[in-house]
């Protein structure tokens, strides 16, 4: 698909109003390229469940559906928040873009224009994310964490009508649906690591849609495929060893022999009351080993027995 389709592409997409705005914009870089392009909306499970994602499926809920709906033919590719896709890649599918990543870092939207450090002991923040839980509670701030669920401005609403003091979300998102204003901190990430891949979209068709796959690769940004290549590589293979919540940070830098790769990891109990963080620096073309032998050093000091006291429930919002 060296040239414009005459037929429509059919982009898949869950309808919140954040998907929407993700959807659209790679809508808008695919159109920039000569392609007609239509939105697709896909009802998944995540969006109709209330429950906490742990007890409906953890990772994958919000991309099930639109992988079916790729399988079957109902649409040609998909855009997810890179950070909702399973660490196992799906028969038949290939992330064929991940295009430059907004910002990653997590946002305090607190009352009264606080920041972490001002909130009293006590001050009820919410976040429905185990990792936030975990680095929050590790801060040892005496905030107690409230568990929460829902769209970005019902999150927002909690704090506006007094029942939390603060929540806690992706600056992200935030910033894709114009809400920055909402934010009194963005929390540094020797404080509180965002998940792997958060900030990311990935676009995905199917692997042997080979003129799409070429297409769409116009879209990808060489230094945020290598750096969630290492945050996700890590989680995987934590994954297969520890239960606790996980946070990892990849970014590019200027090296002495040029591009380097530069990664921090944590591993926290729930509680708070264990976690071990550590970095990594590497060339950028070994992303995927970079970050496999960062979550190997991280299960020799022992991440595989900080454990979640809610078991599988630490899998990100």
């Amino acid at each position: 698909m060296t040239a414009a389709s005459t037929t429509p592409l059919r982009l898949g997409t869950r309808g919140s109003a954040l998907a929407m705005v993700q959807a659209r914009y790679v809508q808008q870089r695919l159109q920039a390229l000569g392609h007609d392009v239509e939105l697709v909306q896909i009802t998944t499970k995540g969006d109709v469940s209330t429950a906490p994602l742990a007890q409906i499926g953890g990772t994958g809920v919000f991309v099930t559906a639109l992988r079916e709906a790729l399988l079957d033919g109902r649409v040609d590719l998909a855009a997810h928040s890179l950070k909702d896709l399973p660490t196992t890649p799906a028969d038949d599918l290939v992330v064929a873009a991940v295009p430059e990543r907004e910002d990653p870092r997590d946002a305090l939207c607190a009352r009264d224009g606080l920041k972490l450090s001002d909130l009293p002991a006590g001050a009820r923040v919410g976040t429905g994310s185990p990792r936030r839980e975990a680095q929050l509670h590790a801060l040892g701030l005496g905030i107690e964490i409230v568990g929460l669920r829902g769209n970005v401005d019902t999150r927002l609403g909690k704090v506006a009508d007094g029942t939390l003091d603060a929540v806690v979300l992706a600056r992200a998102g935030l910033s894709r649906l114009g809400r920055l204003d909402s934010v009194t901190e963005v929390l540094d990430p020797m404080q509180v690591l965002p998940a792997p891949g958060q900030g990311a979209l990935a676009i995905e068709c199917r692997r042997a849609d080979t003129s799409l796959v070429e297409a769409l690769g116009a879209l990808d940004d060489a230094a945020t495929r290598a750096a969630v290549t290492a945050e996700r590589t890590l989680l995987a293979v934590l994954e297969a060893g520890c239960t606790a919540p996980v946070g990892a940070y990849a970014e590019a830098a200027e090296g002495e022999d040029g591009l380097e790769l530069y990664i921090r990891a944590v591993v926290a109990s729930r509680d708070g009351s264990l976690s071990i963080r550590k970095s990594a620096t590497g060339p950028l073309g070994g992303a995927e080993q970079i970050g496999r032998d960062l979550a190997l050093e991280l299960l020799a000091d022992g991440a595989g027995a900080v454990v979640d006291a809610g078991g599988p429930a630490s899998k990100e919002e």
